[in-house]
């Protein structure tokens, strides 16, 4: 029995995935590193910002870590005025806390984005937990974050359900034993259940509560 899901946060509650690629494809231009497209689908698979940097500038200092990690937020703040949610969440989240179920937000994001975002979309007060890539050593696909989400919820890992739209996030919350549902927008669907999906779904408008108690 599912008691209790864990969401990832972009691009599973909110729809951040263009900007996302706009913000980091204006950053890399900044430090003239250009990117194509295709090579920015990188940046959509749940990695935290260390590994995002490193892996289109190679090896970097703390320093230089911390000093592009701003200034890519000083970007990603300038263009993240319009964030929308994906469709059916707010009705999603309201079902599962109707029905008691203890949330929590595991996100590779840095912790200040992940809050504020949530606080500002209204969402925040459904979640009982917030783990960001702020509290963990090793990014998606490790399991690490979700583990410390079971861990802050008190539940555990084989009754969760995480909510994931990543191949990596997919495999983390596998490793970790809990149950996965994929939404997959842009025909990112057979990725997801390659991956080790539980259930993929465009978006929430057409999952119930029962589809989630049966998956496990």
């Amino acid at each position: 029995m599912c008691r209790g899901v864990i969401f990832d946060m972009d691009g599973v509650l909110i729809d951040s995935h263009p900007i996302h690629k706009k913000v980091w494809a204006l950053f890399l231009a900044s430090v003239n590193r250009p990117v194509s497209d295709k090579e920015l689908d990188f940046v959509l698979d749940g990695r935290k910002r260390e590994e995002i940097l490193q892996h289109f500038l190679g090896d970097l200092s703390a320093q230089q870590i911390r000093e592009y990690g701003q200034k890519k937020d000083e970007i990603y703040s300038e263009s993240s005025r319009n964030l929308g949610m994906i469709s059916g969440v707010e009705e999603f989240l309201s079902m599962l806390a109707e029905a008691g179920f203890p949330m929590a937000v595991a996100t590779s994001a840095s912790f200040a984005r992940a809050r504020g975002t949530l606080d500002e979309l209204g969402i925040l007060p459904h979640f009982s937990a917030l783990v960001t890539g702020n509290d963990v050593a090793n990014g998606k696909p490790d399991p690490e974050i979700f583990v410390r989400a079971a861990e802050r919820l008190k539940l555990n890992p084989r009754s969760l359900l995480v909510v994931e739209d990543a191949v990596s996030g997919v495999r983390a919350a596998k490793s970790a034993g809990m149950k996965c549902l994929g939404i997959a927008a842009e025909g990112r669907g057979e990725k997801l259940r390659a991956a080790g999906a539980d259930q993929v779904v465009p978006d929430y408008r057409k999952v119930s509560l029962k589809d989630v108690q049966q998956l496990f």
